[in-house]
């Protein structure tokens, strides 16, 4: 495998073992500056030029994107994707765990735990959210923070408001967040490589000071990790799309609280605390990728025009519910399932015999205006534009209430 590490410190102890760790798998492994790109576009052939020579072939991608170049990063991880060169980690997933708004709003419509969060802009509405997610104290943070820095503890209503104000008289936007108080100077850092957390470590915050981020002197301790945060961590990193990210959560009296989901982790914590080769880790999977890769089927959609991928759910009430896939005239109307999801179980490619449940989610392939037809038609106006873009990007939600 010849393999491109994407970074603009290429001393960094990530960078470094990184390159290591392929080299000694025997693959090639270079570290590329991030900001040394040019991207070339025209009509079929997108290029990219590296120190003003165009960029030889390379098999993947491993993008280590800093904060401060993370618009210019993510397009150049964008151009090796339309160039079919596979990234560990998604421009999209990149784009959308950087900023921490967006990460949470993504996640916050998949059941996963989270801290009771609020964004304001308008002075009057700060208050009543500070209540809303249970009053003081609360965590203000900087929406684009990393390292802990951003990160404000308020221990008053009023302090809490006075530091909202100055932040956004700075033309900074910022969160309020619930304060778990359980958890005051301690949360989980999980490292998941692809479908499994390969380590995983509690940092608990030295003295007064609350983060626990080892950036602001938090010690380390290895941890076994229950299945649970496990699960959380790995669904979390899924749906932000990153194949390698480091999952920060809060032990909270409720389960894992989903704090952060980071593109781009530190090595040199993780792998001092747990003894363990995540690098090697790393590397060893995107081999078996390259050897392997998986389709993103949201590029390929607009090949087969009029076509989309959709979940269909079936709530109580449904016709479908007792019915088999092949009675349910799914493949009638060209809608073919892929996935059945019944609660926590994952069912690829199902028998056209399993009887269908209340609260199965299916995931179709098949004829958008069939899809578009299952919409009962009081959700019909509001739902009708996700579906139509179903080719172009996103995979929508489909409620059916009525057979087809």
């Amino acid at each position: 495998m010849k393999l491109g590490i994407l970074s603009c410190s290429p001393n960094c102890y990530s960078t470094r073992r990184l390159l290591e760790a392929a080299m000694q798998r025997g693959h090639k492994a270079k570290v590329l500056n991030t900001l040394k790109f040019a991207i070339d576009l025209e009509e079929g052939s997108p290029e990219l030029y590296y120190n003003q020579k165009q960029l030889s072939d390379y098999d993947a991608m491993l993008p280590r994107i800093g904060a401060s170049v993370t618009y210019f990063g993510t397009a150049v991880v964008r151009q090796f994707e339309q160039m079919d060169v596979f990234c560990c980690n998604s421009s999209a997933g990149i784009s959308n765990s950087r900023d921490k708004l967006r990460c949470l709003q993504i996640l916050s419509r998949h059941h996963i735990g989270m801290p009771k969060t609020t964004f304001v802009r308008d002075k009057k509405d700060v208050i009543p959210a500070i209540e809303r997610v249970g009053g003081a104290p609360v965590v203000i943070k900087l929406i684009e923070g990393t390292q802990g820095i951003g990160v404000l503890l308020a221990d008053t209503i009023k302090s809490a408001e006075a530091i909202i104000e100055l932040l956004q008289s700075q033309r900074q936007n910022v969160l309020v967040q619930k304060f778990v108080a359980e958890s005051k100077g301690r949360d989980i850092r999980a490292f998941v490589v692809g479908e499994q957390v390969v380590a995983s470590m509690r940092r608990v915050a030295q003295g007064q000071e609350f983060r626990s981020n080892v950036h602001r002197g938090g010690r380390t301790e290895g941890v076994e990790l229950d299945p649970v945060f496990q699960e959380t961590a790995v669904r979390a990193a899924q749906i932000m799309g990153l194949r390698v990210a480091g999952v920060d959560m809060l032990e909270s009296k409720a389960g894992p609280q989903v704090m952060e989901v980071n593109s781009s982790p530190g090595l040199e914590g993780i792998e001092t605390c747990t003894q363990l080769d995540v690098a090697g880790a790393i590397i060893e999977y995107l081999a078996a990728q390259v050897d392997f890769p998986e389709i993103d089927v949201r590029q390929r959609l607009t090949v087969s025009r009029g076509y989309g991928v959709a979940e269909i759910h079936v709530p109580d009430g449904s016709s479908f519910v007792g019915q088999t896939i092949k009675d349910s005239s799914l493949r009638e109307h060209d809608i073919n399932v892929l996935t059945l999801y019944r609660g926590t179980s994952v069912i690829p490619n199902p028998k056209s015999d399993r009887l269908l449940e209340a609260g199965d989610r299916l995931l179709c392939f098949g004829k958008l205006e069939s899809m578009k037809g299952m919409i009962p038609k009081k959700t019909r106006k509001r739902r009708a534009p996700a579906i139509q873009q179903l080719q172009v990007s996103d995979v929508a939600r489909i409620d059916t209430e009525a057979e087809v």
